[in-house]
This record gives structure tokens, sequence and C-alpha cells, in this order.
């Protein structure tokens, strides 16, 4: 699969990642800071969230799913727009959302569930909108 780097169509993988990577920006600090914050248990406070680890982080991550779902289109030999948004629905839920859930439950986040579906419809979204970006410049 890592061969298939070079038959990638690295125009569509840049433009979904940097989608993806500013839907997180939108998702966390303008539609849903509010919701965020009291899933942290941190409402009342203004997160410190400016250090470059907060957003070269999450830049990495959502590069590294771009590729990975684009290198698993790819091998997959998917086509058609309804076949990419299934793929981005399992993969959307079986894995990222659900991951996000299985991470968010522990004693550090007070409000777990709901960083999990905040977060969590954050990939989700995110993912649907990186897949239809990937096969419509395939």
């Amino acid at each position: 699969m890592i061969s298939q780097l070079a038959n990638l169509n690295w125009i569509s993988v840049s433009l979904a990642f940097v989608v993806y990577f500013l839907l997180g920006a939108l998702w966390f600090t303008l539609l849903f800071s509010k919701q965020y914050k009291i899933s942290l248990g941190r409402e009342n406070e203004t997160l410190q969230n400016n250090a470059p680890i907060f957003i070269v982080g999450p830049a990495i991550c959502s590069l590294v799913i771009t590729i990975v779902s684009a290198v698993l289109i790819y091998a997959l030999n998917i086509h058609h727009l309804a076949d990419a948004l299934e793929f981005a629905l399992v993969i959307g839920i079986g894995y990222l959302f659900a991951n996000t859930v299985n991470i968010a439950i522990n004693p550090n986040i007070p409000r777990p569930i709901l960083y999990g579906i905040i977060t969590g419809t954050y990939h989700l979204l995110g993912i649907l909108i990186v897949s239809i970006i990937l096969i419509t410049m395939k």
C-alpha cells in the first residue's frame, strides 16, 4: 500500500487536508467552543490553546488521516460517490468516532460523552468531507 503514495492525486489530498484542518479550527473555536469547554469542565475559562502543539499536532493528525484515507480509497478501488460516502461512514463511525469516545472515557475528561459527541462528530464530518474531495478529484 505504501507504494500507492506515488499514485495519489496530491492536489486532492492537500485540499482535503486543508478543509479538514480548517473545519477543526472552526469547530472547536467558533461553532462548538462553549460545548467543548463544558465537556472539559472549563466552561468559565479561556482555553490556552495557542501554543504550537495545539496547532501543529492536529494538523499532523489531520494530514495522516487524509493520506491514509486516500491510500485506502485507492486500494479499495473506490470510484463512486456513494461508495466514498459508505467508506467515510464505516471509517468515521468505526474508527474515528468510536476511538474518540474511548479516549474521552477517562478520569481527566469530566463530561466524556459530551466530549466524545463533539469531537467524534467533528471527525465523522471531517472524514465525509475528505472522502468527497478525494473521490471527486480522483
